[in-house]
């Protein structure tokens, strides 16, 4: 592609790489991660079942990173990286516990690196910032009109210093229903939740809160399955029982992601974030009716 793209000629390429995705290549790299040295995350049982999965996860990983370096060289050898705005970024949460088809954190939070030479220093933020806001992004920097049917917002304001540095966004919105093409028989494949995400809480409001938590892409495998036995036999983590495996899920679950980043305490409906519940669900609520949403709006309870 870029040996036949003209030099003078603006392009754009979107390259899809399906690592990582289950299930897990137990050959993906030679130099495979030891499950015995990782830091496994607060809601992760610690199993040779869990760590062996986890590091698996982190080898694909790995090969995918080696081949976006591959892709980045090619743009070196082309002479391409001076003028080229390379966005890295993952299309959804990983397939892990509490992960893809969930809205906590490891279901929405996902990479995002933007390298432009000369335009983005080098640095982070803590902005907040969504997928759909991609578009408008590259049409802005691109020199063009932001159709006004885009409700995403451009994001350029937070590298450059010539625009305002105020927030491009005060919350972000996400949604989950049905996931691929089986039956809707339970949460794996079909579910109604919707979140809401501020600078330092976000509140999941689950409207079909009867049906419980089933994993996305591995319910039958042994990480789950070893689970779900842990359970059976009351020899899980009582905390980790307590968020797997409820008699029912909570219909609102309000977390202060700075406080407790893992989401393990849910604070909806204490008096400590009353204001905050209400603020949160008032918003999310007017996204649902601007979004015309079909779920039953999230008040009046």
């Amino acid at each position: 592609f870029l040996a036949q793209c003209p030099e003078e000629q603006p392009f754009f390429l979107q390259l899809s790489f399906h690592d990582p995705h289950r299930p897990f290549d137990h050959e993906a790299i030679p130099d495979r991660h030891d499950p015995t040295t990782l830091t496994l995350p607060p809601h992760y049982p610690d199993t040779a079942i869990a760590r062996e999965d986890l590091a698996r996860h982190y080898d694909e990983i790995t090969r995918f990173d080696r081949q976006f370096g591959e892709v980045r060289e090619l743009l070196v050898r082309h002479d391409r990286t001076e003028n080229t705005l390379i966005i890295f970024m993952g299309d959804n949460g990983a397939a892990l516990l509490r992960g893809k088809g969930t809205l906590y954190e490891f279901g929405i939070r996902v990479p995002l690196i933007l390298h432009w030479p000369g335009h983005i220093a080098p640095g982070r933020t803590d902005r907040l910032v969504s997928g759909e806001d991609i578009a408008p992004t590259l049409l802005t920097v691109a020199g063009l009109p932001v159709p006004e049917v885009m409700t995403g917002r451009d994001f350029s304001s937070l590298w450059d210093e010539t625009k305002s540095a105020e927030d491009p966004r005060r919350y972000i919105f996400a949604q989950r229903g049905s996931h691929g093409t089986e039956l809707p028989v339970d949460t794996a494949s079909f579910d109604l939740s919707r979140v809401v995400v501020g600078r330092s809480h976000k509140l999941i409001y689950n409207a079909m809160w009867q049906l419980p938590y089933i994993p996305i892409d591995f319910d039958q495998e042994p990480i789950w399955q070893e689970l779900v036995a842990l359970n059976r036999e009351g020899r899980l983590d009582p905390d980790l029982a307590r968020i797997y495996f409820p008699d029912a899920r909570p219909m609102f679950e309000l977390y202060d992601l700075e406080q407790d980043p893992a989401e393990m305490q849910n604070l909806a409906g204490t008096v400590a974030v009353a204001e905050i519940e209400t603020e949160l669900r008032n918003a999310l609520a007017e996204w649902m009716i601007l979004e015309r949403d079909y779920v039953p709006l999230p008040v009046g309870l």
